[in-house]
């Protein structure tokens, strides 16, 4: 049977690609779900990355902030080898001692009592809105099933967390969405008040909108959602996949309101690299989530969990929360002070080693001059350079990336004059 490109029903195989399988196909065997760039990265250690043209590059986007330990962390690596000696893979049918260290290890560091353990941000925030829909309706008797959303925020791409999403591009072709999500614009409280009714059992929000343009949510904004939960009986769901696991130079982003979500979701920096996501939930939602009423195949394994557990206590041991805070403020002191005066940028923001950059137009040909000089950085949102170094990252590289950073910025200022 041919293999190909070909339609439902044509016949026809892709050109060059024999009905033997002889001959190699002409293309990737690969979905093209990304536009990727032109680069094969093969090794990594620290705050660099190498190619398999040799070539080095300062790695200041780490994996869309799942790297921040560095590449390669010797601590997580010695635990991951060690596990992988012992054991991969059991049901979560039976007990596994190494989920229950990373979920104590959670609850002893955060607001949480409760941890459910998955394989990524976006499993994560299914599972927040499932206890929220399970809690109102199992275990409050009320039929609420509404989650209300932010404009600009970004929560995942399964059919549930893209529609949470208030971005219209991930939702293009995907048709009827799921009902049961309300998205209002962010820090317009009027609407917010307005959108919730009889139906509402949440509202979802993240502390700093990174996929949407690195926006810190106003402090205010965030208590007065919280004392809009406590009135009308909702959850209050943080997703913190992005800005959780010292980011933002707190555990988690959510510290620096001063407010307790009743849930909140974290993935990207648990692992340092390895799948593993995590739902976290005050201790009255073990109602909800009884046995059977969610699961995961791989959530939580005694790889992953070995992982995890390397993780937090690699970062709690070096204190990388607050070397987070020192660090992004010198970072975007000094980016403020290098960019002084340059009409281009319109604003440099961001809360730890989260840090954008706006500027006055698309900046995509910026972010490919930066991997042709040696450094690596993505945009959020077409306007905006997002820096996402790791939580390790020394004033030394910081100094080299601001220069970079600057020095192509006023190429491309120059290119366009």
């Amino acid at each position: 049977m041919a293999k190909g490109n070909e339609q439902p029903g044509s016949g026809t195989a892709v050109a060059g690609v024999a009905a033997t399988g002889a001959t190699a196909p002409t293309e990737s065997s690969l979905f093209q779900t990304y536009a990727r760039y032109p680069i094969s990265l093969v090794k990594g250690k620290g705050s660099w990355l190498w190619d398999d043209q040799g070539n080095r590059y300062l790695d200041f986007m780490c994996g869309l902030a799942v790297t921040s330990l560095g590449h390669a962390p010797e601590k997580v690596g010695a635990k991951l080898k060690a596990q992988i000696d012992e054991l991969w893979h059991v049901s979560n049918l039976f007990q596994i001692p190494g989920q229950e260290k990373a979920a104590a290890l959670l609850t002893a560091n955060t607001c949480a009592d409760a941890v459910f353990f998955c394989n990524s941000g976006a499993e994560a925030n299914e599972a927040a809105i499932k206890v929220a829909r399970r809690y109102q309706q199992k275990v409050k008797g009320k039929d609420r099933y509404e989650v209300i959303t932010f404009a600009q925020s970004f929560h995942g791409r399964t059919l549930a967390t893209l529609t949470a999403t208030g971005q219209d591009k991930v939702k293009e072709g995907f048709l009827p969405l799921p009902a049961g999500f309300v998205t209002v614009p962010l820090h317009d409280i009027s609407a917010l008040e307005a959108a919730i009714g009889p139906k509402t059992a949440a509202i979802m929000l993240e502390m700093v909108q990174a996929e949407g343009g690195v926006y810190p949510v106003e402090p205010e904004f965030v208590k007065h959602v919280r004392k809009l939960c406590d009135e009308h009986g909702l959850l209050m769901i943080v997703d913190e996949v992005q800005t959780g696991m010292g980011r933002t130079g707190k555990l988690f982003a959510h510290e620096h309101y001063g407010v307790e979500p009743d849930v909140f979701t974290v993935a990207k920096g648990i692992g340092s690299g390895f799948p593993v996501g995590a739902m976290l939930g005050k201790g009255f939602l073990r109602d909800a989530f009884t046995p059977g009423s969610h699961a995961t195949t791989f959530g939580g394994t005694p790889l992953a969990s070995s992982v995890v557990i390397a993780t937090i206590e690699t970062m709690l041991e070096d204190r990388l929360p607050e070397r987070a805070a020192e660090m992004g403020d010198y970072l975007m002191t000094s980016l403020r002070n290098r960019l002084a005066g340059n009409s281009f940028v319109k604003e440099v923001r961001g809360m730890g080693l989260l840090v954008g950059i706006e500027c006055a137009e698309p900046i995509g040909d910026i972010v490919l001059a930066g991997q042709k000089r040696g450094i690596l950085f993505v945009s959020a949102g077409p306007n905006v350079i997002r820096l996402l170094p790791n939580l390790y990252v020394s004033k030394e590289e910081i100094d080299e990336a601001v220069s970079l950073v600057a020095t192509l910025i006023e190429e491309h200022v120059a290119a366009k004059a």
